[in-house]
């Protein structure tokens, strides 16, 4: 068992509630999605796709592997409305615990380890965002770019900040740590369903355990 990804519930509770995933084949290539991955039925899957365990591929996110490969890797997520493509001969990796924010655009780029890409960043081709980095949100990795294991950058084109803190790191673990949690959750109790008119009475939360924004921890609200 790989010690970076945390245990996952037993395949045989995941797979009972498993759908079945809607993919596009084409050229006779058909994505893969290992059994205990999460695809949002609104994501489209085309071609030489591959999505590991425990992934989560959320609502309305592109995986075009119609030009080269797209690799999700175990523990992964990429969230709604994010792109992942690259040219023919390529491959486009997330690698083990990699973390993909909302609407990012990654072409033909590698995310290492543990590296998280902010929400609408774009990382351009043979870029590698290095393990444990940070990506901010809307910054812009220029093509070729190599971003230093454990460092920040930020803006447009996205530049070397600083190395990150071990509270950032901490932070970004566990936000990582709750997609894995909600790929488990949705393969277990999400279903297609339709709309309530009103609200019930005394309408309950979903009740998760504490997760909260960095600049909420570093302010000292915790």
């Amino acid at each position: 068992m790989d010690a970076h990804v945390p245990q996952r519930a037993p395949l045989a509770r995941l797979t009972m509630n498993a759908r079945r995933v809607r993919v596009w084949s084409i050229n006779g290539v058909t994505p893969v999605v290992d059994p205990e991955a999460f695809v949002h039925p609104s994501a489209v899957l085309i071609g030489d796709v591959i999505v590991g365990a425990g992934c989560y591929i959320g609502p309305a996110a592109s995986l075009r592997g119609d030009f080269g490969r797209i690799e999700m890797r175990a523990g992964a997520n990429l969230q709604d409305s994010c792109v992942m493509h690259g040219f023919p001969g390529t491959d486009t990796i997330v690698e083990e615990e990699g973390h993909i924010g909302h609407g990012a655009i990654l072409h033909g780029c590698v995310v290492q380890r543990g590296a998280l890409v902010g929400m609408n960043s774009v990382v351009n081709d043979n870029a590698v965002i290095g393990e444990l980095a940070i990506v901010a949100a809307m910054a812009f990795v220029k093509a070729g770019m190599v971003v230093p294991p454990r460092t920040l950058v930020a803006g447009v084109p996205a530049k070397v900040v600083r190395a990150l803190t071990e509270q950032e790191i901490a932070w970004k673990i566990e936000g990582t740590q709750s997609y894995q949690e909600l790929a488990r959750r949705s393969l277990a109790t999400m279903v297609e369903t339709d709309a309530l008119a009103a609200p019930e009475p005394d309408r309950k939360r979903i009740e998760l355990p504490e997760l909260l924004p960095l600049s909420t921890i570093k302010a000292g609200k915790r």
